[in-house]
């Protein structure tokens, strides 16, 4: 029981530190900062947006020193320990357990309340594991070229997204272009180069099932194009030309990023750009036309998280809304971006700081921008816009969500792959199994039989609930005829709906055939239909589809993108 002394003390003896829990709790002012901070920073980011708010907290917290300063002087008394968080009171380890479960835009709401947190949460191991959430395929150890690990987060906030998602595809011409974005340990770089491949095996041999059908050898070397970055963000590239603007007033998300490409006599130029999603309703409102689906990226083919308006053919930045450009953190999509670049004349003043591009087929006309752009939406001038620039055009990218290329037990085929397209080279696809409803083994018809083994039994389960639903080809790069984006073949059930045998002849000898479609069109995609094929499942890493009007076969491989994801 509390102990109280009326002579002495009003009510509560506060001698007895038990009675403290008789006390009733006040609104802790620091978690009033925090939460008016966790509000405000997801349109905040970087040092000067973390300065801003620990400059206003510092303001509040003098101004209440002030009052308590003449509450004491007027007689009235303050009770000190109901303004201290409990939070503050807990070990070092305890504090770190908490904040290890805080994101990256968490940390330096929490920082920014007061010394002691700021110091446990720009900590090098948060910051060491908000850099390791966003590269794949990386164990960092070092963090060069920078001091810490809270700096080199900075320097490329806010597009880890590029490396965490890895897997970007393009609406550049009718051909598209594959980038694997990753992260460089040794340079502290972002780094994005081009998926390349060619095959190394022109041979052709007839089927002994049917003489009038040739089998094309394919034998894929899949390598980035290292020599030529598609984009490259340096650490160093910030201390010269600073981040996304962040001036008073400019929308910084809204800015474009002029990007270093090396290569300093390279007359190409290119900026980045951050990307708005479209709302859901108007997405869909416009990706049920034709195509090109009222230049929507990506296509319905690819299931996607976040569409955007893309640029039509010849289409420059200015021309883009201001509703397609994020005015703040949260509207930031992290499935998108866009490229914008084009050649500058010679004898043109270059932009500061800022060189190279992606040389290519230009679809734009010459235009004269003297400090017209970027004016939308309170963005700054992009690098670059004085002077002549010839065929400036505007690329988007998208990405894939990891559950669409990631195989499990019973989609086997998901992943990025590479085919021979014979003339038109190797292009590369992603493999989609959309999920099906979960069945039963007796929805299935599968009854084990009495003397049937264990492990036969197990194999035929494993089969039955492999060999069933749809599975979807889509190009992710294409060519003149079909198109990046499109269906290139579909098989619209690989059990016993769509099963046509099991082949018996070399070299596809006990593997299952199942019924498909071709898709086929005339040069410019016009045209377009699908043709009977047939769609060979010789094992989880390689396919074949056999185009029975053409009579050949061509084959398909699996592309692990992991492999390139290391320098």
């Amino acid at each position: 029981m509390a102990t109280t002394s009326p002579s002495n003390y009003g009510r509560i003896n506060p001698e007895n530190e038990t009675n403290l829990q008789l006390l009733e709790s006040m609104p802790s002012e620091v978690n009033r900062y925090r939460q008016r901070m966790l509000v405000k920073m997801p349109g905040q980011s970087g040092a000067a947006g973390d300065n801003q708010h620990r400059h206003s907290i510092f303001r509040d917290q003098h101004f209440s020193s002030e009052k308590a300063s003449e509450s004491l002087a007027s007689g009235h008394s303050l009770n000190w320990g109901a303004n201290i968080s409990p939070l503050l009171n807990l070990p070092p380890e305890l504090i770190d357990c908490i904040l290890s479960h805080l994101s990256a835009t968490d940390l330096p709401a929490v920082a920014a309340t007061c010394r002691k947190l700021h110091r446990q949460a720009i900590s090098d191991i948060h910051w060491l594991r908000c850099i390791q959430h966003n590269v794949p395929g990386l164990t960092l150890t070092n963090l060069a070229p920078c001091n810490s690990f809270w700096e080199l987060y900075t320097a490329h906030d806010p597009i880890w997204f590029l490396p965490k998602y890895k897997i970007w595809f393009c609406d550049r011409d009718l051909t598209g272009k594959l980038i694997v974005v990753r992260f460089d340990p040794r340079r502290g770089c972002i780094e994005g180069y081009q998926l390349l491949a060619v095959s190394n095996r022109n041979t052709f041999q007839q089927w002994p099932t049917d003489s009038q059908v040739i089998i094309h050898g394919f034998e894929p070397e899949v390598k980035l194009h290292l020599d030529k970055p598609v984009l490259q963000f340096d650490v160093q590239d910030r201390q010269e030309t600073g981040d996304f603007p962040a001036r008073p007033g400019v929308n910084r998300f809204a800015s474009e990023k002029p990007m270093a490409r090396g290569n300093r006599s390279d007359p190409m130029f290119s900026n980045f750009l951050l990307t708005r999603p479209l709302d859901p309703e108007q997405a869909d409102e416009k990706l049920a036309a034709d195509y090109p689906y009222d230049h929507v990226w990506p296509p319905p083919t690819i299931p996607a998280r976040h569409h955007v308006s893309c640029a039509r053919s010849g289409q420059a930045a200015i021309d883009l809304s201001p509703y397609d450009r994020p005015r703040s953190r949260r509207e930031v999509s992290d499935q998108t971006f866009r490229i914008r670049q084009w050649m500058q004349m010679p004898g043109t003043p270059p932009p500061p700081s800022l060189v190279g591009g992606q040389p290519g087929s230009f679809a734009g006309l010459v235009q004269v921008l003297n400090n017209s752009i970027n004016n939308v939406n309170n963005a700054v001038p992009a690098a670059g816009a004085m002077g002549v620039h010839i065929g400036e055009e505007v690329t988007t990218y998208s990405t894939l969500d990891p559950v669409l290329y990631t195989p499990t037990a019973t989609k086997p085929w998901r992943g990025i792959w590479v085919g021979d397209y014979s003339g038109h080279g190797c292009e590369f696809l992603l493999i989609n199994q959309p999920d099906d409803p979960d069945v039963t083994d007796a929805e299935l018809g599968l009854v084990r039989d009495a003397d049937e083994t264990e492990e036969a039994w197990e194999k035929r389960k494993g089969e039955a609930h492999m060999y069933r639903g749809r599975l979807e080809a889509i190009k992710l790069t294409g060519d003149p005829n079909v198109p990046r984006g499109e269906y290139t073949f579909v098989a619209d059930d690989l059990g016993p709906g769509g099963f046509v045998g099991v082949a018996t002849d070399p070299p596809f000898e006990g593997t299952r055939v199942v019924k498909s479609k071709g898709h086929v069109a005339a040069t410019g995609f016009v045209q377009d239909k699908y043709i009977e094929s047939q769609l060979l499942l010789i094992g989880p890493n390689r396919l074949a589809q056999y185009w029975v009007g053409f009579g050949h076969i061509s084959f398909f491989e699996r592309v692990q993108i992991d492999d390139f994801l290391v320098p």
